[in-house]
């Protein structure tokens, strides 16, 4: 049996049985991240340089994704009240930035802290394999409020200022 199995791969088997054809299953994205990917929402960037922007710049060098969130914030109330991205990167990871700039508009730092990967790659259904790119939007939220708060903090003189600004000004 093994020899027949052997040579019908190899095409050397006596044609008593037709090969079956082999079935080339596409892999599909789900709705949300060809929504995402085809009409993404808020790309673009603000001023860095504006105390009111947080800026996260985040990458995964096993994949090449570079993502670059952020956020602004207004000073009154303390809520987003803008959000842009520009994200090099496969199709996942763009609908996750897209999707990451939706969901924070409105809500304060506080709120988008609490945001998880897995709520984004849940809402997007991402394979095992693109879980990262989810992982990217949440760690770039985190890295924009981050940025935000150090910048306030410097401007108001507060020693909450992070370690490496604090190096930098040295």
């Amino acid at each position: 049996m093994l020899r027949l199995v052997s040579k019908r791969l190899l095409g050397l088997a006596s044609h008593e049985f037709p090969p079956r054809p082999v079935q080339i299953l596409p892999r599909l994205y789900h709705e949300n991240v060809i929504d995402h990917y085809n009409n993404p929402r808020n790309v673009g960037s603000f001023d860095k340089n504006d105390p009111n922007v947080g800026t996260g710049l985040v990458g995964a060098p096993a994949c090449g994704d570079v993502m670059k969130l952020q956020i602004k914030i207004d000073d009154e109330s303390g809520k987003i009240v803008d959000a842009c991205f520009k994200t090099f990167g496969c199709g996942s990871a763009i609908a996750s930035s897209s999707v990451a700039t939706e969901w924070v508009k409105g809500k304060s730092m506080e709120e988008v802290v609490t945001i998880k990967n897995t709520e984004i790659a849940k809402h997007l259904a991402l394979p095992p394999v693109k879980l990262h790119c989810s992982m990217l939007a949440e760690d770039a939220i985190k890295a924009a409020v981050k940025d935000v708060e150090a910048k306030r903090a410097k401007l108001n003189g507060s020693s909450n200022a992070a370690p490496i600004e604090k190096a930098a000004d040295a």
